[in-house]
């Protein structure tokens, strides 16, 4: 076996051997070393946003005379590069590791400060730009950490709202289709009076834009950044213009609406904005949750009034089963985000005093969340919404057996002559419409009104059209002329 070129690096703990060509250094190492839990490493989000964030220290460390112009200009160049991904195989710490972030923090600051020294002309390690002192200046991971967090999330905010955007027109489209399907309703899972296929999926539709409203709304929160505090909130050992400057720097780098905080020790303490944030996805993931168990009930042999795309087979050892696999996934995936917030829940309540030191496993599971919704919605759209279409026949027959359907007969004969139908269709396991013209033909329906009997012409009619029945209103009201 080969054995991979190293060299020797030296933190505050002594040597440790560092692979001869990573960018990292020996803090990085020691994490790598400490904490081989899950083997995940950070998601792009929060590399994206920590390379933001040190790109604009520098330019605003240098503009206030803190930072020389050689090591700020290639801080610079390196901060962008890892913005842009060139270097995304060198952030190897796990997110379950030491609390608050720095062995993220560190990461990114080694792996600046290498590339900026090679930039510089020097070998990895020499460290011509040092990752405390240049990268890190007017730094701590506790005010670092908690503004990618920020920004990594409004990072992909677009993109999520627009993913949540498509399937709402998918649906909305479905809708307008499926607006002629006249079908039973069910509530406690049983017949209920009709309802149009097409209402059905309106309310979805309307459900997931209003989750989509509720994110927007939490995000806002997310725009006020504690960048500046420091350690605790005091901002020891930063510029007094920086927190002001960081800000509008990183609103005009990333384009993002930003907002200073109006209490830097709040913003070292509080996930608030974080969890507010992981709720509203949570709540999305509760609509999803319950629409997917409703495609696969619909869809179900049970009731089959929704025909499903056929995407795969869905058996192994049964031939031509088709599985309702799309809303399946569906369902898996936001279990899963609605773990993710649960984690982010309880990381959020768990701080102490100045700081919330489980913000490492915060960000993983916000950025998780968001790329687990962001590729369930678009592969359900996509592969499940689109295809979808509606059993007419088998709607229209499950229609023609609900005893509820008698509420169209409520108007000509009223309720307790109603209910008395129901019971005898279903002793005789006939339809209400059979019970209902064979009495009207023998006379024994009388009008609500009192004025003579039911015939089996004003029977058939009221139940030909039960489409005002997906109306609200009263059919046979007194008119008011």
């Amino acid at each position: 076996m080969i054995e991979q070129p190293i060299r020797i690096e030296h933190d505050s703990l002594g040597e440790i051997s560092v692979p001869a060509d990573a960018l990292y250094g020996a803090q990085t190492q020691r994490a790598a070393n400490n904490f081989p839990v899950s083997g995940m490493r950070p998601w792009r989000a929060f590399i994206w946003s920590m390379g933001i964030i040190k790109r604009a220290a520098a330019e605003v460390n240098y503009d206030l005379g803190l930072l020389d112009a050689e090591r700020a200009e290639v801080i610079i160049e390196a901060a962008q590069e890892v913005t842009e991904g060139r270097w995304d195989a060198h952030f190897i710490v796990d997110p379950f590791q030491a609390g608050a972030g720095t062995s993220h923090n560190m990461n990114v600051n080694e792996v600046i400060a290498n590339r900026a020294s090679e930039l510089l002309g020097g070998n990895l390690g020499t460290y011509h730009v040092s990752p405390n002192d240049h990268v890190n200046m007017s730094q701590s991971t506790n005010d670092t950490i908690p503004a990618a967090i920020r920004l990594g999330c409004l990072w992909r905010l677009d993109e999520l709202l627009e993913t949540i955007g498509d399937l709402v027109v998918s649906l909305r489209e479905k809708a307008e289709e499926f607006d002629d399907v006249i079908k039973s309703g069910r509530t406690h899972l049983q017949d209920a009076v009709p309802v149009r296929l097409g209402q059905e999926f309106s309310a979805y539709a309307s459900a997931i834009e209003r989750d989509g409203m509720r994110i927007r709304r939490a995000a806002e929160g997310l725009r006020r950044l504690g960048i500046g505090g420091t350690a605790v909130g005091s901002g020891l050992n930063a510029h007094p213009e920086y927190h002001a400057r960081m800000v509008q720097r990183l609103s005009d780098l990333t384009g993002f609406e930003l907002y200073e905080s109006d209490n830097l020790f709040e913003s070292m303490q509080s996930m608030a904005d974080a969890a507010d944030f992981s709720a509203a996805l949570r709540v999305l993931a509760i609509t999803l949750t319950r629409i997917a168990n409703d495609f696969r009930l619909l869809s179900s042999s049970c009731l089959a009034e929704l025909e499903l795309p056929p995407v795969q087979p869905g058996s192994s050892s049964m031939p031509g089963k088709i599985n309702p696999v799309m809303a399946e996934m569906l369902n898996m995936a936001m279990f899963h985000v609605q773990g993710c917030d649960l984690t982010v829940s309880l990381a959020a309540q768990a701080g102490q005093l100045e700081l919330n030191v489980m913000m490492p496993v915060i960000a993983h599971n916000l950025f998780e969340m968001m790329q687990v919704m962001i590729g369930a919605l678009r592969a359900f759209t996509e592969r499940c919404v689109c295809g979808l279409q509606a059993n007419r026949a088998q709607a229209k027959a499950w229609l023609a057996n609900n005893p509820i359907v008698v509420t169209a007969l409520i108007p000509l004969i009223g309720y307790t002559a109603g209910a008395a139908l129901v019971q005898e269709a279903q002793a005789r396991a006939l339809t209400i419409r059979q019970v209902a013209v064979e009495k009207a033909a023998g006379g024994g329906l009388k009008h609500l009104s009192g004025e003579g009997s039911v015939t089996p012409a004003e029977i058939e009619a009221a139940l030909d059209d039960l489409h005002h029945l997906t109306e609200g209103g009263r059919a046979g009201a007194i008119s008011g002329d």
